[in-house]
């Protein structure tokens, strides 16, 4: 799978994880972008930092990847974001982030406008819409984008219920995890319970095309409003958790844009999250290759290696 000529722009924050073990480049933007590249889709960043020595390393990280840094832009005023990212026993993450950093002030720039019109996707987030100078560029940019990807990433305390209200208005894809689309549901009727009606519930209040949820250890899950499709998680050692979700998306959406069927899509999306999940760090060194032997050898060990749920929900 190599495509070039599919493109996504990912927009958001770009910033060092700071764990106890060291240093980590991070951002969910910055993590799609990355894994899409792996994937052999054309993909774009648009973020800012600061004129400091984070910033520095940052490019230089993006540059070592192969990922353009012409959209990166550099913040006179305000510092390159670090973000103090602890782990606990359950190999479950927990972020402690900084406001405001550079990332908050991402300018209005007209030739973005311009890329993000001629991208077949947009993916963008709700924590990069905390300020409202990035979030004034993001509207801006959500009004031109002609397939716009909502990776919900609720963060306390950076977000308020209208802002994600906002956001889910101006999606057609949503993806989000299974505490996520939970506490948004019951936002709007407290009640919601069960995953089916929360399901129910987006499609119901928002034009919402596609939901898209992460549910760990269980899988994942796909919705339209008429279908769904399901896909178990593969077994793994959890080295940690940092970006899983991240690369979870870029797999799926790679195989999407890409013309695969939802059901190669899903699954493929499942193996790269655990492939990554398996590893230290959200965006490890490995190639197309490397994947592919992880997805051979579970599938060839596993119990049920083809085993996906395809269900009609409506007429």
């Amino acid at each position: 799978m190599k495509n070039l000529n599919t493109s996504v722009v990912c927009f958001g924050e770009v910033l060092w994880d700071v764990l106890p073990t060291g240093r980590i480049p991070g951002g969910a933007p910055m993590n799609v972008a990355y894994h899409l590249h792996k994937l052999g889709i054309n993909s774009q960043v648009i973020s800012s930092i600061g004129n400091d020595v984070a910033g520095a390393n940052l490019v230089v990280f993006l540059k070592t990847v192969g990922l353009s840094t012409d959209h990166i832009q550099v913040n006179q005023q305000y510092a390159t974001s670090e973000v103090l990212a602890s782990i606990n026993d359950h190999n479950e993450v927990s972020y402690e982030i900084v406001y405001p950093v550079a990332w908050d002030k991402i300018a209005w720039q007209p030739e973005l406008a311009e890329m993000v019109s001629k991208a077949d996707a947009f993916v963008f987030g709700s924590l990069s819409s905390r300020d409202n100078v990035s979030r004034e560029t993001l509207l801006r940019l959500l009004d031109v984008a002609r397939y716009r990807v909502f990776d919900v990433n609720l963060r306390a305390p950076h977000y308020t219920v209208d802002l994600v209200t906002d956001l889910l208005n101006r999606a057609d894809m949503v993806k989000l995890n299974t505490s996520e689309l939970m506490q948004i549901a019951q936002w709007y009727d407290a009640n919601c319970q069960t995953e089916a009606d929360c399901i129910e519930l987006l499609f119901r209040e928002f034009n919402v095309r596609e939901i898209l949820i992460t549910k760990g250890s269980t899988g994942a899950s796909y919705y339209t409003a008429a279908y769904r499709y399901d896909y178990p998680a593969y077994k793994i050692s959890v080295a940690d958790t940092i970006g899983s979700g991240d690369a979870f998306l870029a797999a799926f959406l790679a195989m999407k844009l890409t013309d695969e069927p939802v059901e190669v899509a899903l699954d493929y999306a499942v193996a790269m999250g655990a492939f990554i999940t398996s590893q230290s760090g959200a965006c490890p060194e490995y190639s197309r290759y490397d994947l592919g032997r992880f997805i051979w050898k579970k599938k060839l060990f596993s119990h049920n290696p083809n085993y996906h749920n395809h269900e009609l929900i409506a007429s």
